[in-house]
């Protein structure tokens, strides 16, 4: 369809970043239809103007390729798609929700979301599924990475807090970080951290994480402890803490209960065996329990490392207990500090998006909850159980027993463990509903009926950060082509179920409720007291609530006044205001190893990309860093598995297999494999990791187990590399794998093939151009082909502008590609491009400036190397001077100090 064209506005527009749960205020300036500044909002308190290279980048996401941009029906026999109105959209979906209710009963029905939905989208999706539907089948994608934080919150507090807020980083004398490569995924807080480091250099960092990742950079101690160890860690800790007289008595005696079950769980302190358990240097280990023993403001960061694993709710609890015993809780500079992934987590967890939760904090299973949440919705029926978690959904689904699901903003085909059993689910799913931003999608292909939805420049409401701010998402774009909120969608559908409270003037109604079931009967003497409260934004009317600043709850509307940091008046959400103590006895990851599957599989993202690069893979700036997937593994490893740095390799367990390249970072230890989670069916062949990833969840809280996979790795036979950047795309048939990677004005594919190409024809020739489907014969064709070394170059040239490059060579390691994507930024190639593309390297004014090292200035690493050596520069602040790498976001600067050692160890070998 023709894409609308976007009136231009060029105030600025104060809103908030899309990406993780840092929640950064971003200044976005429209400059014409496709061009978007961005820049940070120095007035926001998450960020101070700061944004990581995602953040930066933004301004390159906001266009309309591959946009969903009307309703769309899937026809069941022919599988063709055509486009309806939204009143057809909406009647079927409507319909085929109450067919299947009629039929089978409210929980034959499901609802996935996601943290990517804002707070009034999240709160009207549980409003109509529990307190309308009638079942509690509502559950987000939250679920896979924060539901182990959740639960132990709740266990430990009564209720999910995060008591923290971001100042306190700054505040510590002590930071742990556990599970959390902070400097790539939440780069913005791993600034503030650094740059506490810098002003007061005695703080300590310590990085718990089986992986040195670029976090370790700036630690002072890393321990590397094995893989689903980290409760026998804290329990070790927590041994030696009472053992050696660093517990606060009077406040375990004073405002917590069940610390002899959780002391008597961990034992007795033995820093032999615990090293012994964990794998780690028993100096080391007894070097980190004294730091923490010592150090009064000290806080513990933990995130996804810990989170995802079939022990996930234990861990959180054996960090939570350490702080508990020694009283380091409610206190400037110290407590437990659980890092969120997405957006919105928290505010989904707010209005109850997961499945066994209510809204405003209330709980499903609580007889009194329900019928408070009933009430002020005056709601037909409420949910009366918890409903089905993530993974189990998707079973549900499979079986038959869940016979319809509406899935929003969300892709669970590539980021559900076991991700073919997804696929199976949703083949099988009488009706599949998709509400999504992009047409095509690896969930999208199952979809009966897609819904357009809004995309972030075009969304308003509000999001909740990791530290409990509220900022409002304000919308700087109008919705392109037929898009609707999210809320709106919701409602729509609602109505013609026949339910009525669904009737919003706005998005800033829907708050207002939200705010106003936050206070309601919320208070301790009738037994539903709630931290979580904001009362004191209710009655917000549009303006009021356009101009809201970013605020923390609770804000009640008692004392109007917000709190930063929580249990200061050491008042827990558990009926008699104690926190407690849980008992974690270690136990080891439900799946272990064995001579089939002998390595350990450990997830997770990278710096440059997000989820399911959905957005971040528009991006030419964030394509440059890394551009396709890895392996990472120890060198020992590859060598017993048979392959090489830089070859492709299969990894593969009991639930799938993907395809990716092997590579050497010096950060894995023996048995371990890191790979990361974006790449999926869109943008490569075979990378789609959540296919290999273990199903099993923690049995609390339902989180998978993404960090503890068994795996086997095996070499990929092709007999030949290349890659190939082209305007249009190539027919990608003509390899055997392939990755494509968004460049400025082309596209470029890393390929590789099984093709048998015959010395004594001209088989690469032909194959070259049936690839770019070129049949003129005159066409004006640059071509090189070495046949005894396997190589093969050549380029496609109209009018005098190249359209197309393909680079093809027996070995992996191929010319590279940064000089051959600036001919695509030229209108003419000179007679010095052409003999570059012969020679396969720049001359003359060409330079290779190698692989991106800063995205935010587009710095590669050949041109950092070059300044390091040249200028003989010894720290990454000289480096930033020089080249400017690293003066935006810092993300890079633990790589910038890595390649200053580097080179200088290259130096020193060869003098």
């Amino acid at each position: 369809m023709t894409q609308p064209i976007i009136p231009i506005q060029t105030a600025t527009v104060k809103t908030t970043c899309p990406y993780c749960g840092v929640g950064c205020g971003v200044n976005a300036m429209p400059k014409s239809a496709t061009e978007v500044g961005i820049a940070g909002d120095e007035s926001h308190p998450s960020n101070f103007g700061r944004l990581c290279v995602k953040g930066s980048a933004l301004g390159e996401t906001v266009g309309l390729e591959g946009r969903l941009l009307a309703p769309k029906l899937r026809d069941r026999e022919t599988g063709s798609i055509s486009e309806v109105s939204w009143d057809d959209a909406i009647g079927t979906v409507a319909s085929g929700f109450s067919r299947i209710i009629a039929e089978h009963g409210p929980d034959a029905v499901a609802f996935y979301v996601s943290g990517q939905l804002l707070t009034e989208d999240y709160y009207v999706a549980n409003k109509l599924m529990k307190g309308y539907i009638g079942s509690a089948n509502i559950d987000t994608n939250s679920r896979l990475c924060m539901s182990s934080s959740v639960a132990g919150h709740k266990r430990a507090f009564g209720e999910d807090l995060v008591p923290m807020n971001y100042e306190d980083l700054e505040l510590a004398d002590l930071v742990v970080l556990v599970g959390s490569n902070t400097a790539w995924c939440h780069p913005i807080l791993f600034q503030r951290i650094v740059k506490m480091k810098e002003t007061r250099p005695d703080a300590k960092i310590v990085v718990i994480d089986p992986r040195y990742t670029a976090t370790c950079e700036m630690a002072d101690l890393h321990l590397p402890l094995k893989p689903g160890s980290d409760v026998r860690l804290f329990n070790g800790l927590l041994a030696y803490l009472a053992e050696h007289g660093a517990s606060d008595a009077a406040f375990v005696d004073t405002y917590t209960q069940g610390f002899d079950a959780a002391l008597a769980a961990a034992g007795h302190a033995d820093l032999a065996q615990t090293a012994k358990d964990c794998k780690l240097d028993p100096h080391d280990l007894t070097e980190f329990y004294r730091l923490f023993a010592r150090t009064e403001r000290m806080v513990t960061v933990y995130s996804q490392g810990v989170n995802q694993s079939s022990a996930g709710t234990d861990k959180v609890n054996s960090i939570i207990n350490c702080h508990l015993l020694t009283g380091r809780i409610g206190k400037p500079g110290m407590g437990p500090f659980s890092f969120t992934g997405q957006p919105n987590a928290m505010g989904g967890r707010e209005v109850g998006g997961l499945a066994n939760t209510l809204a405003a904090h209330l709980e499903l299973a609580e007889p009194v909850h329900r019928e408070i949440v009933q009430t002020f919705w005056n709601a037909p029926t409420i949910a009366t159980r918890a409903g089905l978690k993530a993974v189990e959904l998707f079973d549900a689904i499979e079986a038959g027993r869940v016979k319809a699901v509406w899935i929003m903003g969300t892709n669970p085909v590539v980021s559900l463990p076991d991700g073919d059993r997804a696929k199976r689910a949703l083949q099988r799913c009488e009706l599949v509903v998709t509400s999504d931003i992009i047409e095509k999608t690896d969930t999208n292909a199952f979809a009966h009926v897609m819904l357009p939805a809004l995309g972030w420049s075009e969304k308003d409401g509000t999001v909740t950060n990791s530290e409990r701010r509220i900022s409002r998402q304000r919308a700087f774009i109008p919705a392109p082509g037929k898009a609707r909120a999210d809320w709106r969608i919701i409602c729509d559908v609602a109505k013609r179920l026949g339910f009525d409270g669904f009737d919003y003037a706005g998005q800033h109604e829907i708050f207002d409720e939200h705010a106003r079931l936050s206070g309601y009967r919320n208070d301790a003497a009738t037994g539903v007291y709630r931290a979580f409260d904001i009362g004191g934004l209710v009655g917000l009317d549009r303006a009021r609530y356009d101009a809201l600043q970013p605020t923390q709850w609770p804000l009640r509307a008692a004392n109007n006044t917000s709190l930063s940091r929580l249990f200061e008046d050491r008042r827990f959400s558990h009926v008699d205001g104690r926190a407690r103590f849980v008992a974690t006895p270690p136990r080891d990851p439900v799946n272990a190893t064995d001579e089939d599957y002998p390595l350990i599989l450990n997830t997770g993202r990278v710096r440059d990309q997000w989820h399911t690069m959905t957005r971040t893979g528009r991006s030419p700036k964030l394509a440059g860093h890394i551009s396709e997937s890895f392996i990472d593994m120890h060198p020992q490893d590859a060598l017993a598995c048979g392959v090489r740095d830089g070859e492709l390799a299969r990894v593969k367990s009991r639930w799938g297999s993907m395809i990716a390249r092997v590579q050497h970072s010096g950060g894995m230890s023996r048995g371990s494999v890191f790979v990361p989670i974006h790449w999926n069916d869109q943008v490569a062949s075979d990378a789609r990791i959540g296919a290999v990833v273990n199903p099993v969840v923690d049995p609390m809280s339902g989180e998978p187990e993404f960090k503890h996979t068994p795996v086997s790795v095996e070499k990929f036979h092709v007999t030949w590399h290349g890659f190939s950047l082209s305007r249009d795309m190539p027919a990608l048939d003509m390899a055997t794998h392939w990755t494509r990677v968004h460049g400025t004005r082309y596209m470029r594919y890393e390929l590789a093939g099984r093709n048998c190409f015959d010395a004594a024809h001209d088989d690469h020739h032909d194959w070259a151009r049936a690839l770019f489907r070129i049949d003129d014969p005159h066409a004006d064709w640059i071509e090189y082909e070495d046949k005894s070394a396997g190589v093969y170059r050549a380029a496609h040239v109209v009018d005098d502008r190249i359209e197309s490059c393909v680079f093809i060579s027996e070995r992996p390691d191929l010319p590279a590609r940064a000089w051959l994507a600036s001919l695509f930024e030229k209108d003419r190639l000179e007679d010095d491009d052409r003999v570059s593309l012969l020679l396969g390297q720049p001359i003359g004014k060409g330079e290779d400036t190698g692989p991106t090292v800063c995205s935010c200035f587009g710095v590669g690493r050949n041109t950092i190397c070059n300044a390091i050596r040249d200028k003989n520069l010894k720290t990454a602040a000289e480096v930033t001077a020089c080249v400017k790498a690293g003066g935006n976001c810092g993300s890079c600067v633990p790589e910038l100090k890595k390649l200053i050692v580097e080179t200088e160890m290259a130096r020193l070998s060869t003098v």
